[in-house]
Parts: structure tokens; sequence; C-alpha cells
């Protein structure tokens, strides 16, 4: 029957309008062509002297254009990969308080209109005498923030390149102080860093009361006439990222303590009636600097990197994020495949070490509760663990330990002081020694002493918390208050970045990967570990879909308990080893088919032969495929215990494309037709699969870029495919 039934052509126009509109906020390319996250293509950094008043730095993803008369100013900020201009005003380059009174560093006054900027409106603009002055510029390339070295296997490359841009500013009031703002954006990525330093070459200390390193009137992210600022959207195509986070959180956004949405009462025009639209964003730590800068010290703020992203797809976005850290944070691409012994002896120690040997581990590192005590520097302790540390380096193996700074009490004298009562408390885990109190400094140097004469390569810190203030007067390493945070997370990460230097692999407990950390804890709850291992095996699962978003694989850290950890029966850990075989594979295989490195929690990791070869088969695997097992994740589908789950690696670069591991929480055994996204393999047309190291057999790649493909997976177990 056929129907007269049409569609008003204004109708018809809407709903192709609507469907293009939903169809581009989808935000997910179609192809790789020109597509910075697959193609490989070289999008190199340069910087354009445009005229004599004009610079812009740009790779052909991002670019910053700066105004250099009459003071310096940057009028644009624009995303290359979708042609959106960031910038809705221009503001100071900075703003420092120094000595109590605060100072504008660059930037130019009078913009009326707020809600957008005309480059033509900067000849109108006029520079204050109160600001820092713009003097000079230098370009060069980017080097290294401190030196850093690699001891363990990586998936690091090469280092990351591109260009420095430095301006100098003075101000009459400071003569002798060189302040200077530095911006750094790399090769083949959409990313910009920037910082500020100041060198005192007066006869006079300056007090430094608080930096705002970076201030930009951004576009609002969302339109709301009634809201606060601190309920409406802020993160839009801009990610911010600082080396001043902390939270115990082990996630980016929560640790972050420097960035800071603000509203802007100048912009008029805007539609929040309260003008509250969260459109400033400055970088500063909340607590102030409160430091003096003595002559011929030197001063670095906190260092900011600022992604622009083309999407708002989380995959998307957190594949840009992964590739940032891959550039700025290499050593976090160290994964060393490590033990976690729990030791009463040496003899233990002897015998773990044997044991990684035999099954192809690389590193042992002594966990909470073992026998190790790194203050202790008496001759006596230092020769045994020396003698221990040779042991293993004499058959290739890597040794570390582990040591509590916070969640623990010295003494009313080097405890941190609160604020509030003036007493010890009130840290982040209620007591907590402040590491400026001599206690905390003489701590520092005893860990220094302990792994140059030993030779450990791995540190395991718990704690510290530079969130912690303290408001005791008397500790050596600080004044009072005013200083105590910003110098207790200098001496952290000084400490961090000394070890980095020499090689030392760095387990801590926070986001402090943007001074020389190399892995966090994935994010788990510890208690479950005290479960059965069939809720384990499917949790586990979860933590590695919902852990690897912002993190590589070897950012993060998992854990297996070989023996009771904090409680549960017999069904909760794996010892005897050999009668829960099938549980140990499968709990290593899911850790090691992440790439995510697993704190395997006990005396020993066999107890029979027949165990010592299911090990060795699983680490072997492993060692066979680790490039592509370090490469990132693109999740399929999050376990859930009702239906299959797993996630896949991808590497357009790599020589496998894509490791794909598949799971079946099942008591059935499963027949799946699968459809495998594989856009972000760089694949096109067709694909070779092979099934557990099987013979390979092609199939076609779909018009939408996926694979359609018949898969079986066995009940309560898991598989693996391999794509090239």
């Amino acid at each position: 029957m056929k129907s007269n039934f049409k569609i008003p052509f204004y109708l018809s126009f809407a709903l192709s309008f609507t469907l293009l509109l939903l169809f581009n906020s989808c935000n997910i390319p179609q192809n790789e062509t020109n597509d910075w996250l697959v193609d490989g293509q070289s999008r190199k950094a340069e910087v354009k002297i445009i005229n004599d008043k004009e610079i812009q730095i740009s790779n052909g993803l991002v670019q910053r254009t700066f105004y250099l008369g009459p003071n310096a100013v940057c009028f644009d900020f624009t995303n290359l990969m979708t042609d959106t201009q960031l910038l809705r005003t221009v503001m100071p380059e900075a703003k420092v308080t120094l000595d109590g009174k605060t100072y504008r560093v660059g930037g130019l006054h009078g913009q009326k209109e707020r809600a957008y900027f005309k480059k033509d409106w900067l000849k109108d603009l006029e520079a204050s005498n109160e600001d820092f002055q713009y003097e000079s510029m230098v370009v060069t390339e980017i080097t290294p923030h401190f030196p850093t070295k690699t001891n363990f296997w990586t998936s690091h490359q090469k280092d990351a390149t591109g260009k420095k841009v430095t301006f100098q500013y003075s101000h009459p009031a400071f003569q002798g102080l060189l302040l200077k703002i530095h911006y750094e954006i790399y090769d083949d990525l959409p990313l910009i860093a920037k910082y500020l330093t100041m060198e005192n070459f007066s006869s006079r200390p300056i007090e430094i009361n608080q930096v705002v390193n970076e201030v930009l009137g951004l576009v609002e992210e969302e339109s709301a006439v009634v809201g606060s600022t601190e309920k409406m959207k802020k993160q839009h195509q801009l990610y911010i990222e600082n080396n001043f986070a902390f939270n115990n959180a082990m996630h980016a956004e929560l640790s972050s303590q420097a960035t800071h949405w603000k509203p802007d009462p100048d912009y008029t025009s805007q539609v929040n009636y309260n003008l509250l639209t969260p459109s400033i964003m400055e970088v500063y730590a909340e607590e102030g600097i409160g430091i003096t800068l003595h002559p011929k010290e030197n001063f670095k703020s906190i260092r900011t990197y600022e992604l622009v992203l083309d999407s708002y797809d989380r995959e998307r976005n957190g594949l840009a994020r992964r590739k940032m850290y891959r550039a700025i944070a290499p050593w976090v691409l160290q994964n060393p495949i490590f033990m976690h012994l729990v030791s009463k002896n040496d003899e233990e120690v002897r015998t773990a070490i044997d044991q990684c040997v035999d099954t192809g581990y690389e590193a042992l590192i002594l966990s909470f509760g073992s026998h190790i005590n790194m203050e202790d520097n008496s001759d006596a302790n230092i020769q045994r663990w020396k003698e221990l540390a040779d042991y293993a380096h004499e058959r290739g193996i890597k040794i570390g330990g582990y040591s509590l700074f916070s969640s623990r009490t010295i003494s009313p004298e080097h405890d941190v002081i609160s604020r509030i009562t003036g007493k010890p408390g009130g840290a982040f885990f209620g007591n907590a020694p402040c590491l400026a109190s001599q206690w905390g400094l003489d701590y520092l140097d005893k860990l220094k002493y302990f792994f140059e004469k030993t030779g450990f390569d791995i540190f395991e810190n718990d704690g510290p918390y530079p969130g912690d203030v303290c408001a005791s007067n008397v500790h050596p390493g600080h004044e009072g208050l005013h200083d105590s945070q910003w110098v207790q997370f200098q001496l952290q990460k000084d400490l961090y970045q000394w070890m980095n230097a020499r090689g030392i692999y760095i387990n801590a407990p926070d986001w402090y990967f943007l001074d020389g950390t190399h892995k966090i804890a994935l994010g788990y709850r510890e208690v479950n570990f005290s479960l059965p291992r069939a809720q384990q095996k499917i949790l586990n699962r979860q933590n590695i879909h919902d852990g690897t978003w912002e993190k590589t694989p070897s950012m993060g850290w998992g854990f297996v308990p070989l023996t009771v950890y904090q409680g549960g029966g017999k069904e909760a850990v794996l010892e005897p080893l050999n009668e829960h075989l099938d549980d140990y594979r499968q709990l290593m295989m899911q850790y090691y088919g992440a790439g995510v490195q697993a704190c395997y929690r006990g005396p020993r990791l066999y107890d029979t032969e027949e165990t010592k070869a299911m090990v060795i088969e699983v680490i072997d695997w492993y060692k066979n495929y680790r490039e592509i097992l370090n490469a990132d994740i693109i999740r399929l589908r999050r376990a859930d215990g009702r239906d299959w789950d797993g996630w896949m690696h991808v590497d357009p670069k790599g020589k496998e494309k894509a490791l794909v591991m598949l799971f079946n929480p099942t008591n059935e055994n499963m027949e799946k037709e699968l459809e495998i996204p594989l856009y972000y393999t760089g694949l096109q047309d067709k694909v070779n699969v092979s099934i557990e190291g099987n013979e390979s057999k092609k199939y076609p790649i779909k018009q939408n870029q996926n694979l359609s493909i018949k898969i079986n997976i066995p009940a309560d177990g898991f598989t693996w495919l391999i794509l090239e």
C-alpha cells in the first residue's frame, strides 16, 4: 500500500539539521586522515615572529598569539583541530604578591566587552605602570625539568621535543628581580606548558606571598541564567593539569589543588544573572607560597600543562591525556615485573629472590609488615641490606622496600601542628610528622643514605601528603603556617627527583607523577581483597576498566593477596597456591593482560613445580606481548557479572596493532558475535586475527571501522586475540 504522507519541507530540514548536530556532537572521527591520535604524522612546534609586536607559538594543533606592546599580552588561544577560539578576553600573563602587595605581570587594560575579543581592539588598550613590564624574549628548545635515569623495562622510545619561549619582565619597585614567564609548546601534541621563575639579583630579601602563574579569560562552557560558579560546568576544550596535586584520590582531577575556576564580574554581558559563570581560570596554591627569596636565590612556580581537546568523547580525551603523560613524564612508562614480599628474616628474602629468577620476575619489593627498616642507618643494618641487594643484583633482580611516613605519630615536637588547636593532629590521616621538622629532615637524609649505601633500586613511599599544613614556629625547615605546605612539598619533590635521577623506581600514594614518581594505585577498596576470589576477579576487572581512563597501564598497580591481607577466610587467598591454580592464573592474566603490575603479596611465588610452571607460562606470555600490553587501553565492556567483559590495547605504530582480552564471568561457555572497534588501531580494510596465538585468519573491516567476529569464551574464564 502506497502512502501519500510527506514530511513538510521545514520539518525535513529541521530533522536533517538535528541529526547533523547529533552526529557532530559525538565528536567521533570517521577515519584516521589527519587525526593526530592515529596518523603518526609529524607536527612540529614553531615560533613565528609575525611582526615587531606580534609572536605566535603553534604546531598545527594549537596556537597562542602574543602582542608585545605596550606590554605583553596573549590575545589568541586557538584550538586548531576544531578551529575554535578559547579566549573571550585578554588577561594579565600572571599575578604575583611580593612583600604583601599584588602586581600584574604583563597584560593590557581597557577592554570593555568581555564576551569576545577583536584583534583591532589591541591598539586601544593601555599598559599600567603598576604592572611588571615586558622587556625581552628568548626562544630555545624544550629540555627536561630535572634529570632522569631509566634502569627498568620501558615502552618509552624518545624524549619529547618542542619549542620554549621565555618572556622577561621587570618592575621599578624590585630592582634586581628578574621575573620570567616560560611557555613550552610540544611537537605532535595539542599541549602547552607554562610556569614562572624569579631570580633575585638584588641585595635584599623579597617575600613571595603568592604566585598565580596562569590567568585565562575563557569562553564559558554552559549558559545558565541562574547557577553558582561551583555548580556550573568548568572543564571544556581545555584540560588543565599541574604539578601541585595531592588528595590520595588516585585520580588527576580530584587531586588537582591549584586549578581554580572563578567568575568574571567585569563580564557584564554574560547570561548568568548574578555574573557567576566560571569563565576565569587561575593556577595557584590556595595556601600561598609564603617563602623569602634571598639574594642569589631562585624560585620556580607551579608548572601548568594545558591540553587542548577536540572532543567530548571520554575515551578519546583519555587517549589524549595518556599521550600527554608519555611525553611530559616518560619515566612512568617503566613497568618492572615485581613481587611484594612479606618477610620475617633474611633467608626468606633470598628465597624470594631465587623464585623471581626461576619465574622471570624482575624485581622484589619488601612489603609493609616486612622486617626492613630504611630509617636505621647503623653500620650493621646498612651492611645487612647491602648484602641482600648484592645477592639480588648478582642474579639480575632489582630490590626495593616500603617506608611509612604518614598516618603515624613521632612526638609533639615533630608532628604536624593543627592551625585550629595549636596541638598535634588535624592532618590528612589524623596524625603525621611534619616533613620540615627536624625528624622529617633527618628522615629524608636517612633515606638517601640508605639508597646510596645499599644500592636499593625501588622505593615504595606511603606518604607524605603535602596537603598537611603545619602551624609550628619551631620546626627548622619552615617558618610557620604560611610557608609550611609549600616547603614540605618542595622537600618531597626534591627527594623524588633525586631518586629519579639515579634510576630509583618510586611507588607513591598520590599524583606526584610530574615530579618524578612512577606508579600509583590503580584505585581499589582494600577490604575487597578479603572477599572470595570469585568476587575479587570481577572487582579487579572493574578497577582496571575504571582506573585506566587517564592512566597508562604502567602508571597503576593492582593487588593480589597470596596470603591473608586484612581479613577474610581461606576462600579469599591463594595459598596454598597449588590448590588454586585456576584462580591464580586468571588473576595474573587479568592484570598482565591489562599491562598493570599487581602487588603479589605473600612469602613466595610458587609452592610446587606445577605452580612454578604456571607462573612461568604467564610471565613468558606477558614478555612476548609486552609492547602491545603496555599500549593504551580501549574499553569494550565493563565487568558486571552478567555477560562478557573486556578491553583492548591499541598501538597503530606497533607490530601488533591490538591485543583483545575477553572474560566470561558466568558458569556456562559463551559464544558471542562481537563488534570490536578498530579506529584507534589504524587498521583499514582487512585485519589478521589470531585467537590465543593460533594461526591467524583474515577478516574484513566494516565501513564503520568495526570488526565483526564470533568468539568462544570458556565458563568462568577468558580468551585473548592478537590483531595485526
